[in-house]
């Protein structure tokens, strides 16, 4: 029986090899943390649930089991339900994206019956930027020294015994 001999070129692919392979394990982990995770917030309704509500023949009671419980319900109006849902995907530490969102509007009379119904999509919405000014109080600004030392000497021994009895 003979003993196949290794050249000295062998060992170096072999090692090669297994570098080339570890690099990929690496690149294919890499690759699977980036990609994203999908998150349904709220309500996200289906255009063949929405469609199951027809103004002026669906009732409260029909809505609520076509599409469920309304997300909120109008502060001022109580005859206006809102269902309200998105969905968003998350990439690793990034803020998530919104990938779809839908509110639907379904305004009923005093009898319960559907007037109308309204979906909006992302493609309705508007960016608002928030006023990042800020209103002045009365009074001054301390310091935290101003602050922490500020009401020594300011009572007498005499005061807190009083206050005490």
């Amino acid at each position: 029986m003979t003993v196949p001999r290794l050249t000295a070129s062998q060992p170096r692919r072999r090692g090669a090899r297994a570098i080339g392979l570890s690099f990929g394990l690496m690149a294919a982990t890499a690759l699977a943390a980036c990609s994203g995770e999908l998150t349904t917030r709220g309500n996200l309704l289906t255009a063949e649930r929405i469609q199951e509500i027809s103004a002026g023949e669906s009732f409260q009671s029909d809505v609520v089991a076509a599409v469920g419980t309304p997300s909120a319900v109008s502060t001022f109006e109580s005859n206006t339900w809102y269902y309200i849902g998105e969905l968003q995907e998350q990439q690793s530490f990034l803020d998530p994206d919104v990938i779809e969102r839908n509110v639907l509007v379904v305004n009923f009379d005093d009898a319960g019956l559907v007037q109308s119904t309204q979906l909006y999509t992302v493609a309705d919405g508007q960016v608002i930027n928030p006023v990042s000014r800020t209103t002045p109080t009365e009074g001054r600004e301390l310091t935290i020294l101003q602050q922490l030392l500020g009401n020594l000497g300011r009572f007498s021994p005499d005061a807190a015994n009083e206050a005490g009895n």
